[in-house]
């Protein structure tokens, strides 16, 4: 059965965490006598955001100290009084916020510092962060640090409509240490993917730059990101499901390790033809046939076990307790999705093997099915055109 197209949970909004300002620095600090510039102390705190700023930016380093130490900093979200947590560099000169600051949000910072005589320096600021109409983020995925399968894409979302695209895109690049030639794809105004022509090689190492602090993504919005993560292939897991012999074959790095037996869509809701991907899975999740078109009651199935999102359209393989045993391998009853035997709770099901067997990103081909419609099914050709770089 089918879901409807959810917000990928893996997706998320990045960013570096820290602190800019639209004017410039703030002023020199001040020494014990209230004196502008290096007074009798001879050293200097910088706030990169200046006070007053209504414009400040959120990518840039908090607070800096020349000729002395950070002792103390204080970040404070002026409409509520919460503290922002922070740390002071191990030599002292610097200072960086744990959480990037929130846009159009009103804050106050305040830095000591002390030099090697003792004396001491203050200075402060209360800026307003650049607002989220003025500005531009983007969801993606995989995280960094993580493992996923051959077949993933790196998607963007942005949350707002990009006109610069070529700009935009010239500002994020994904490149691997295979050496595969990566390009983007402009699907509307709002999400881009990044994919290699064939699928990534397993074990290599894939580098996500996002350098979008800045840069003008249309009239009256600037981005506001600047980060690089990485993440690792896994091994080489793509199963082909056949809808005419009912089963799916699963192939590991070129091996046949399993043949299941499936149920998929029925003729009147056949499940889409074609080359997916994992992008999701929860341990347990609930189908509604109301959130996909489909009449109030068709289906309602509460706690639907081992369910892998294949679709944004809520295409999903997943575990069936409630089917009929002889069903799977025989015949096609679902409204789309693929099933696999399973139980309540789990056990030693075909449903429970494949869950745990299975990674995002990894490749579920679908034949002998009605095409359907994918980004690994477009010709090379096609992604190609819309590459806006």
């Amino acid at each position: 059965m089918r879901r409807s197209t959810s917000a990928v949970g893996a997706l998320r909004a990045v960013g570096a965490v820290a602190l800019s300002a639209c004017g410039g620095n703030a002023s020199p600090g001040r020494d014990d006598g209230g004196k502008d510039g290096a007074g009798a102390s001879g050293f200097k705190i910088k706030l990169s955001a200046q006070d007053g700023a209504t414009n400040a930016g959120i990518n840039d380093t908090g607070v800096k100290v020349s000729g002395g130490r950070l002792t103390t900093v204080r970040l404070v979200q002026v409409d509520n009084g919460s503290d922002a947590k922070g740390s002071i560099a191990a030599d002292g000169s610097s200072w960086k916020p744990a959480v990037q600051p929130e846009r159009g949000t009103k804050y106050k910072v305040v830095a000591n510092a002390k030099d090697a005589k003792g004396r001491t320096a203050t200075e402060s600021a209360t800026f307003t962060t650049i607002s989220s109409k003025n500005s531009f983020i983007g969801s993606y995925m995989p995280g960094d640090g993580s493992t996923v399968g051959v077949g993933i894409p790196v998607p963007f979302t942005f949350d707002k409509a990009i006109t610069d695209k070529k700009d935009v895109q010239s500002h994020i690049t994904v490149t691997s240490n295979s050496g595969q030639k990566v390009a983007g794809h402009w699907f509307g105004a709002q999400r881009l993917d990044f994919r290699p022509e064939q699928y990534w090689k397993a074990g290599s190492r894939v580098t996500l730059k996002i350098g979008l602090d800045g840069v003008k993504g249309g009239e009256g919005i600037t981005g506001v990101q600047s980060e690089t993560v990485s993440f690792t292939i896994g091994r080489s897991q793509v199963s082909t499901v056949d809808m005419n012999t009912r089963a799916m074959t699963v192939v590991r790095d070129g091996k046949t390790i399993k043949s299941i037996p499936i149920s998929g869509g029925s003729p009147q809701n056949p499940t889409y033809n074609g080359q997916m991907t994992i992008s999701e899975k929860p341990a347990q999740t609930r189908m509604d046939s109301t959130t996909v078109g489909f009449p109030k009651g068709t289906y309602d199935i509460p706690d639907v076990p081992h369910a892998m999102r294949l679709s944004n359209s809520g295409t999903f393989i997943h575990g069936n307790y409630w089917g009929n045993p002889p069903d799977f391998g025989r015949a096609g009853t679902s409204h789309g999705c693929v099933g696999l035997r399973d139980n309540k709770g789990g056990g030693n099901t075909p449903g429970t093997w494949f869950f745990d067997q299975s990674l995002i990103g990894d490749v579920v081909v679908v034949k002998n099915s009605p095409e359907g419609l994918n980004g690994r099914n477009m010709r090379w050709s096609q992604w190609q055109a819309s590459n806006a770089a």
